[in-house]
């Protein structure tokens, strides 16, 4: 199959390159950063990145020395699918099927259609590293210092994934194939034309802009999101790192992709999801009368970005409740009184 044309990624900034000595070196460049950046070569010398090399049939068997066992889900789309564009169909639904299967069913289909033109898109996504795999994380992994970080492994065919954006910051590491990924700063969302909140392709507001066609009548703006865009393809062995909340377009150039990615969070694990935050505030304050909305605003304002200690000031610590610095029992206490009021 020829490659995609790669059309407006053509003309875009590339993501500058950095060069990392070592563990300790990364994690410095991670707690400076506040841009994407690439290191070229970073997880080279992973045995699943040689053993990708070798060829893709190497990299399967390779994944399937370390598998649980366990079932896997996987998204299949239509051999018609436009250059394995994993989307929304016309009626808003989705345009590829979910499914169970077990890894070796689905690494058999893969192999079958894989210098095929008309090969579906099939694609496993997000997959926990440790709980799918025993001794995986232990042979091809990132020393990441202190953090704590998730460790998901994408598996794929030739797959075109909308813009999105992620709550936690993420290392990509690509282990096998090519990847290009297309990024764009996180206040871009305006300019991206975000789908549905509640339903979504993979869990997350996608942009509804066809990157390889782009309907520039009906997303104008689109225009001056890619006058901030940059894009970076990556080899098997590169890395490149996504700051919290930018938005990126992701995709699978060869006939075999595999990436394995760390999220990880800066803030405590007990602080709640903003997501849910934003999602609450839509159902119970969005269609109320303006006036009324102009207070809650205000309130919002006061309470969560303005002075946090003004908003208590007058209160004795002891009595300040979830205005008092939030803490992992205060998180605890607020998060069952939130539970209880959504259960009435």
């Amino acid at each position: 199959m020829a490659e995609a044309d790669p059309g407006i990624f053509a003309g875009l900034p590339v993501i500058p390159e950095v060069i990392v000595d070592n563990a300790t070196d990364l994690d410095a460049r991670l707690r400076a950063a506040d841009r994407p950046f690439v290191v070229r070569r970073l997880v080279a010398d992973w045995p699943l990145v040689a053993a990708g090399r070798r060829s893709s049939a190497e990299a399967r068997a390779y994944l399937l020395s370390y598998a649980r066992g366990m079932p896997f889900t996987v998204s299949v789309g239509a051999p018609a699918t436009d250059g394995g564009r994993l989307f929304y169909d016309d009626a808003m639904g989705m345009n590829f099927r979910t499914m169970r299967a077990a890894l070796p069913e689905i690494f058999g289909r893969i192999g079958q259609f894989e210098d095929r033109a008309d090969a579906p898109p099939v694609y496993l996504a997000s997959i926990d590293v440790k709980g799918y795999f025993t001794g995986l994380h232990e042979a091809n992994h990132v020393d990441l210092c202190d953090r704590e970080p998730l460790a998901s492994i994408w598996i794929g065919t030739r797959t075109r994934v909308a813009a999105h954006n992620d709550t936690p910051d993420n290392l990509a590491c690509v282990a096998v194939g090519r990847r290009r990924f297309t990024l764009f700063p996180r206040e871009q969302f305006r300019n991206l034309y975000l789908g549905p909140v509640d339903n979504t392709p993979a869990g997350r507001a996608v942009s509804m802009v066809d990157f390889y066609a782009p309907d520039l009548g009906r997303f104008p703006r689109f225009v001056d999101a890619l006058a901030h865009a940059q894009v970076a393809e990556l080899e098997a062995g590169d890395a490149l790192y996504i700051p919290s909340m930018w938005w990126h377009h992701v995709e699978g150039l060869a006939p075999f992709n595999v990436l394995v990615n760390y999220w990880w969070r800066t803030t405590p694990r007990w602080l709640g999801n903003p997501q849910d935050a934003l999602n609450h505030a839509m159902m119970a304050i969005r269609d109320l009368p303006e006036a009324d909305r102009a207070h809650w605003r205000d309130l919002f304002d006061y309470y969560v970005f303005g002075d946090a200690g003004a908003a208590a000031a007058h209160l004795p610590e002891g009595g300040r409740g979830v205005l008092a610095p939030m803490t992992a029992e205060g998180a605890g206490r607020m998060r069952g009184y939130l539970l209880r009021q959504l259960q009435q």
